[in-house]
C-alpha cells in the first residue's frame, strides 16, 4: 500500500468536507440533540473523597412534581466495566472514591426540576481514610481505594498487585543496567513531576438515550469511540451487544476525554427506567472538571550512565502515575508510555518500572499524548542536563544517539519510517540554533518526540458505488475536529479512482457502520485508511467485471482513474460508470450492488512479554518529531515570554498538507496552555478551580510566532505512505520551553507547570 504510483488526490490541500455544515450551523452535536417527550437528567455527586454509602433515600425526590425517576447504585443492577480492568461503576454502589463521583441521578421534565430534586435526596455516608498522593498510596499502610482489586476481571497483559493501590506494573528490561552504570564515565539522576490537566473541549459531554418497544437501548452521543461505548454499556447493564445501539453525533472536541464511557451510562440507566421516554444529559463545565477524566499527573525519576563522547550506556527509570479513583485507561497509559519511556535513543542497557496507582481523586484517562508528554517532559530535560555536564551541544548529543531507520527499539522492534533526524535538523535551522549564553535574556530549547500507536486494533470499511459514479463510504471512524473525514475522503477517492466530490461518508451508527476501534492514538489515517483501500480494491473488481463486457476486454486489463474505467495503456478506450449503466441490460439490479468490504488489522503485532517488555512488533508504526522554542525571561519578575515555537513532524506522507499544518499549530497552542496556564488545583481530592474563570486557557493573544514543518518519510504499510502524528505532536512543547528557559536563565524547572513564581524563586535561589 506504500507503492509508488501517480497520486491525483493525495498530497493536496482540499477544503474540509465537513466545513460547510459546521460554519453554517447545520452540523448536529450531542448538545443539540432533541426528541419528543424528552426528559432531562441531573447527577448527585459525592462531597467526600472516600466514604462508605450507608443509605440513599430518594423518596422525597421521587415525590417532587415533574420528576419521572431517580436511580442510585443499589436501585439498579449495574455491573462493573472497563478496558483492561473492570473496576468502574456508572453510579457508586457501596462506597464513593472521589469527590464528584455519581451517587444518584434524576430524570425530570426540565433541568430546573431535576436540579431541585437533587437537593431532596438524602445520602448517609461513613467517611473513610483517603490518599491523594500516588507515592503515599504505594506504601504498605496506605488506605486501599479498591479492596477488591484482586477479584476484578482484567486483561491478560495487565499486572495489578493485589492488596495494594497499584492497578498495573509495567516492566521494560534490556541488557544489564547495573553493569552499564559501572562502565559509564558519568552518571546523572533527576526527578521530574508533571501536573493534572483537563481536556477542556468546547462542547461538554452530552448524550440522549431511549429504550424502544423491543427493549433495545439506543444512545446518541458525542463520543470518540462508539463501538467501545456500546461494549461498555452492554457490560454495565448485562445486555447483549445487539441490544445496544450507539449513534454518534458531531463532536465538539475530545482530546481523549470522550474516549471513555461516562455520561452515556447515566442517561441510559435513566432511560431504562423511563421507557419509552428519551432522557438527555448534558454536563456543565464544572462537571467536566469534577466527573470526567484528566491527564495523568506523574512522577518520573531518570538515571542515565553516559560516556564522555556522549554515548548513552544505561538508563533506569521509575514512573509513578496517579490514575485517580478508577483506572479509566490509566493501566494502558502506564504500559504504553512505559515501553517508549527511554526516548528515541539507542541505549544498550535499560530498566523501566511504570506503576499505575489509585488515589481518591477524579480519574485520569486518555489524554493527547497518552503518557508520552509526561515521559518527554522528563527525558528531554534530562538529555539537556547530560549535554551540559559533558560540555556538548544538546542537539549534537541527540544526533549522536538517536533512532534511525532500522534501529532496534528498546522493546526489540526494528523501526521503519524514522524521520527523527530530519525533524531535528529542520528545527535547528528554523531556530537559527546557537547558544545565547546565560548572560543573555533569550534562550533556545528543543525536545524530541517518540510515540507508539495503539496495538491490536482494527478498522473495517464498506464502500458502495452507485450507477451515476458516486460512492458512499461507511466506517466506524469518528471525525472529532482533526480532519479525518477529509483525509479519508481523499484516500477513498484515490483508491477508487473517483473525484473527491463524488465520495460521501455516512454517519456512524453501530447498527450499520462497520467496526472501528475508535478515534484515538492517531490511528485513523493509517488503520481506517488501509481498510478503505482494501474495500476500494474489492469494489473496483466488481466494476471491472461489469465494464469488461462493454469494453470487450479482460477485467485484469482494466484500470480506473478520475471517474473512468479504461483499458491499461489505451486510456481512450474507456467509459464512465454512468455510461456503464446507460443500457438497461447493465443496470445494477442485474449485476447486484457494486460493493466492497475491507478490514485492516496488523497481523504481525505481538504482545509485550511481561518480564522484559519485549516484542518484535508491539505497534504498527511510531511517530517522530521535534519541537523547539525561543523564549525571553524577565529575571526580575520570572515572567517567560515565548517568542517562537517550531514543530517539525514526520507524517509519513501528508494526505492533506493544510490539515497537517493546522494540527501542528493546534498542538503548539495546546503546549502553551499546558506549559504556563493550565493546572487543575485540588485540595483533599476536591477540584478548586472547576471553571474557566480560574482554570485558564491560552487565547490567540497568548500565542507566539509558530512555524510548522512537514517531514515525509513514507511508511511501507501506510496508506500511500501516510501515518498518524497528531497525538504525538503535543508531547515536547513543555520540555522544549523548559530547556530554553534553562539555556538563558540557568534554572531547571522540573515541576510543571512553569509559572512566574517558580521561575522567580528558582532565580532567587540561584543568586543566593
Amino acid at each position: 500500500m506504500g507503492k509508488e504510483e501517480a497520486l491525483d488526490y493525495i498530497g493536496i490541500s482540499l477544503p474540509r468536507v465537513d466545513g460547510l455544515d459546521k460554519v453554517t450551523g447545520q452540523a448536529i452535536y450531542g448538545t443539540d440533540m432533541k426528541s419528543p417527550g424528552m426528559l432531562f437528567a441531573k447527577v448527585l455527586r459525592s462531597p467526600y473523597p472516600h466514604a462508605r454509602i450507608l443509605n440513599v433515600d430518594t423518596s422525597k425526590a421521587e415525590g417532587l412534581a415533574g420528576v419521572k425517576t431517580v436511580v442510585s447504585g443499589k436501585s439498579f443492577p449495574f455491573r462493573p466495566f472497563g478496558a483492561a480492568i473492570r473496576d468502574t461503576y456508572l453510579i457508586a454502589i457501596d462506597k464513593v472514591r472521589y469527590p464528584g463521583e455519581p451517587v444518584a441521578a434524576v430524570a425530570a421534565i426540565d433541568e430546573d426540576v431535576a436540579e431541585e430534586a437533587l437537593g431532596l435526596i438524602q445520602v448517609d455516608y461513613q467517611e473513610l481514610p483517603a490518599v491523594f498522593d500516588p507515592v503515599e498510596a504505594m506504601k504498605p499502610d496506605a488506605p486501599l481505594v479498591h479492596e477488591g482489586l484482586a477479584g476484578y476481571a482484567q486483561a491478560p497483559y495487565n499486572k495489578a498487585i493485589a492488596g495494594t493501590n497499584v492497578c498495573n506494573h509495567f516492566r521494560l528490561r534490556k541488557g544489564d543496567v547495573k553493569a552499564g552504570f559501572s562502565k559509564s564515565d558519568l552518571i546523572m539522576e533527576d526527578t521530574y513531576t508533571i501536573h493534572k490537566l483537563q481536556h477542556c473541549p468546547m462542547e461538554t459531554h452530552a448524550s440522549l438515550a431511549q429504550v424502544g418497544a423491543d427493549g433495545r437501548l439506543t444512545v446518541w452521543t458525542n463520543t470518540q469511540t462508539p463501538n467501545l461505548v456500546r461494549v461498555e454499556l452492554a457490560a454495565a447493564f448485562a445486555m447483549p451487544l445487539n441490544g445496544v445501539r450507539v449513534i454518534a453525533t458531531c463532536v465538539g472536541g475530545g482530546f481523549g476525554g470522550k474516549a471513555v464511557t461516562i455520561d452515556e451510562g447515566l442517561s441510559a440507566a435513566l432511560a431504562l427506567k423511563c421507557s419509552p421516554r428519551p432522557v438527555k444529559i448534558r454536563f456543565s463545565r464544572e462537571e467536566e472538571f469534577l466527573g470526567t477524566v484528566t491527564r495523568h499527573p506523574c512522577r518520573v525519576t531518570v538515571k542515565t550512565g553516559v560516556n564522555k563522547d556522549g554515548t548513552l550506556v544505561a538508563r533506569e527509570m521509575v514512573a509513578i502515575w496517579d490514575t485517580g479513583a478508577y483506572s479509566q485507561r490509566g493501566e494502558r497509559v502506564s504500559r504504553k508510555a512505559g515501553y517508549s519511556a527511554p526516548g528515541p535513543y539507542k541505549i544498550a542497557n535499560i530498566a523501566v518500572d511504570s506503576y499505575c496507582v489509585y488515589t481518591n481523586e477524579v480519574s485520569a484517562g486518555a489524554f493527547r499524548g497518552f503518557g508520552d508528554s509526561q515521559m518527554t517532559w522528563a527525558v528531554e530535560q534530562h538529555m539537556d542536563s547530560i549535554a551540559e555536564k559533558l560540555g556538548m551541544d544538546p542537539i549534537e548529543l541527540r544526533l549522536k544517539d538517536l533512532y534511525e531507520e532500522g534501529t532496534v527499539s528498546a522493546s526489540g522492534q526494528v523501526l521503519k519510517s524514522v524521520g527523527l533526524k530530519e525533524t531535528i535538523l529542520k528545527t535547528k535551522q528554523s531556530l537559527a540554533w546557537k547558544k545565547f549564553g546565560k548572560k543573555n535574556n533569550r534562550g533556545l530549547g528543543i525536545g524530541c518526540i517518540h510515540k507508539n500507536t495503539a496495538a491490536g486494533t482494527s478498522s473495517s470499511a464498506l464502500i458502495t458505488v452507485n450507477e451515476d459514479g458516486t460512492a458512499s463510504v461507511l466506517t466506524g471512524a469518528m471525525e472529532i475536529g482533526q480532519g479525518a473525514k477529509t483525509a479519508l475522503t481523499q484516500i477513498a477517492a484515490q483508491a477508487l479512482g473517483l473525484p473527491p466530490e463524488s465520495v460521501n461518508f455516512c454517519g456512524v451508527d453501530t447498527d450499520m457502520s462497520p467496526y472501528d476501534f475508535g478515534t484515538v492514538s492517531s490511528r485513523i489515517t493509517f488503520i481506517t485508511g488501509n481498510a478503505i483501500i482494501l474495500a476500494a480494491e474489492e469494489v473496483k473488481q466488481r466494476i471491472f467485471e461489469v465494464a469488461a463486457d462493454k469494453l470487450e476486454a479482460n477485467p485484469a486489463d482494466l484500470e480506473m482513474a478520475q471517474g473512468r474505467v479504461f483499458i491499461r495503456g489505451t486510456p481512450e478506450r474507456g467509459l464512465t460508470i454512468r455510461e456503464m449503466f446507460s443500457a438497461a441490460s447493465y443496470h445494477g439490479v442485474r449485476r447486484g450492488y457494486l460493493m466492497g468490504r475491507g478490514t485492516f488489522m496488523p497481523d504481525d503485532e505481538e504482545s509485550l512479554e511481561w518480564e522484559t517488555g519485549h516484542s518484535e512488533k508491539p505497534t504498527i508504526f511510531w511517530m517522530y518529531g521535534t519541537q523547539g522554542a525561543e523564549v525571553e525571561v524577565d529575571r526580575e519578575t520570572g515572567e517567560v515570554k515565548v517568542l517562537k515555537l517550531v514543530a517539525a513532524q514526520d507524517v509519513g506522507k501528508a494526505i492533506n498538507p493544510a490539515i497537517c499544518h493546522a494540527q501542528l499549530q493546534g498542538s503548539l497552542s495546546f503546549g502553551i496552555g499546558a506549559s504556563f496556564l493550565e493546572e487543575m488545583v485540588l485540595e483533599e481530592g476536591k477540584v478548586l478551580n472547576a471553571s474557566f474563570m480560574d482554570y485558564l486557557l491560552p487565547t490567540s493573544l497568548d500565542l507566539p510566532d509558530m512555524e510548522t514543518i512537514l517531514v515525509e518519510v513514507p511508511h511501507p504499510q501506510g496508506p500511500y505512505g501516510a501515518k498518524g502524528f497528531s497525538d504525538a505532536a503535543v508531547c515536547a512543547v513543555e520540555a522544549a520551553i523548559a530547556n530554553a528557559i534553562y539555556q538563558t536563565a540557568g534554572v531547571r524547572l522540573t515541576d510543571g507547570p512553569i509559572t512566574p513564581e517558580k521561575v522567580w524563586r528558582a532565580l532567587k535561589q540561584k543568586r543566593s
